[in-house]
């Protein structure tokens, strides 16, 4: 039954993967300089990686927000989300997974009468404003760095394409890492509450229970970008506008920047030791990151490359996000409450003897559970990476061999 309920987490990070796989390796793809099936690859391992490393700066202001105190009610929002994301996806729109799931808390916060708690509100709108901007000024001064360097170094073009691509899947690398430690705790925040695994002990290091919970999500994610990020990659790489390579890898490189930026507690930590305001530790919504980088470029090389009529639709997508995700949550709320029976969570975070969070015995099961769930996922994981890296290699060997056959049949 637990993980049941840990499935609407794991589609919503399908949901996630399968939409902002865009923002990392979209631009790289559109721009024709890596393929997608690399991309894709580099990118889950990269995701997985930051949600397990650093997943847990965010979910804490996300928490704040509003406490899910029951599983029944962790699984409908996720849930609820996950449909939101899933349908936008489908037609193609940019939506944001941050501004769907903070709908879907407030949805929760109304129908249980809690309040929502102004303080970490107005910290996540702060950081949904504040992040496109600084994601543009970032993306403007790289750009120029990078042209000044490609007018004064003098490099052939072939050469300079090579060191572009080479860039492209490092910082892409870089992106996916920050998406996984900024964007977790959307998909598994609410979760956090209604679990207390063991530590799981693999030799080498321990996962504590979050990290348990964000492994999960983070093969989650990868799963959808694999699977289902195809479409939306042509949107932001190639509609919005047009991009030449080097534009392409300075707006993965600032995207990469700023969600690093909104998802370290260490930085933040080391600005105030200077006497400077802490960094909000926010999930940010790397959709919109992504775009105010492609504006700032587009506003650097000329208003007129940018695609307004694309750039409305993907505004509009950002506004019905939260308030379909607040909707729809309300709804399914009712409905798990009244039909079906299920806790979905208590006024005040009073939990009552019928509570569905977890109790020790079924605790010890569910650990029991993914302490051999997750080790055969990393097997299978660790399998299809060796295979990948083996049919990569063979390809090369054939190719190389093919192009010196044909160099000998045209001497």
């Amino acid at each position: 039954m637990t993980l049941f309920f840990l499935a609407s987490g794991l589609f919503l990070g399908w949901s996630l993967g399968a939409n902002d796989a865009s923002n990392v390796f979209g631009t790289a793809v559109g721009s024709k300089m890596v393929s997608f099936r690399k991309a894709a690859i580099i990118a889950s391992v990269a995701v997985i990686l930051g949600a397990v490393v650093q997943g847990g700066g965010a979910s804490d202001t996300l928490g704040k927000l509003g406490a899910v105190n029951t599983i029944g009610g962790a699984f409908t929002l996720a849930f609820s989300t996950a449909v939101v994301v899933y349908i936008m996806t489908k037609f193609s729109l940019t939506v944001s997974t941050t501004q769907a799931i903070v709908g879907a808390i407030i949805g929760w916060n109304i129908f249980t009468g809690n309040k929502t708690d102004p303080e970490a509100l107005a910290k996540i709108v702060s950081a949904w404003i504040i992040g496109p901007v600084i994601g543009a000024l970032f993306a403007i001064a790289l750009y120029m760095i990078v042209i000044k360097i490609k007018k004064s170094a003098r490099i052939h073009l072939f050469i300079f394409e090579s060191y572009i691509k080479i860039g492209l899947i490092i910082v892409g690398a870089l992106g996916a890492y920050s998406l996984g430690a900024n964007n977790i705790a959307n998909v598994m925040g609410v979760f956090i509450p209604s679990f207390n695994l063991e530590p799981l002990n693999l030799t080498l290091f321990t996962l504590s229970s979050n990290q348990q919970l964000f492994l999960l999500g983070g093969l989650a994610i990868a799963v959808g970008i694999i699977t289902y990020s195809r479409k939306v990659m042509e949107t932001v790489g190639n509609r919005l506008m047009e991009l030449t390579p080097e534009a392409a890898m300075v707006i993965v490189l600032a995207q990469a920047i700023v969600l690093f930026i909104f998802s370290s507690s260490g930085l933040s930590d080391f600005f105030v030791r200077l006497g400077l305001p802490p960094i909000p530790m926010a999930p940010v919504s790397s959709s919109q990151v992504i775009v105010g980088c492609i504006i700032g470029i587009g506003v650097f090389k000329g208003v007129s490359n940018i695609n307004f009529k694309l750039l409305g639709e993907i505004g509009i997508g950002w506004i019905a996000a939260p308030v379909l995700a607040g909707t729809l949550s309300f709804i399914l709320l009712f409905f798990m409450k009244n039909i079906f029976g299920i806790n979905v969570g208590w006024n005040n975070g009073k939990i009552d003897s019928a509570s569905q969070t977890l109790d020790s015995v079924a605790m010890a099961e569910t650990s029991f559970m993914f302490k051999y769930l997750l080790l055969g996922v990393i097997i299978i994981g660790f399998v299809s990476l060796l295979l990948y890296y083996l049919f990569e290699r063979k390809k090369e060997k054939e190719f190389r061999l093919s192009e010196e056959k044909f160099w000998r049949n045209m001497k």
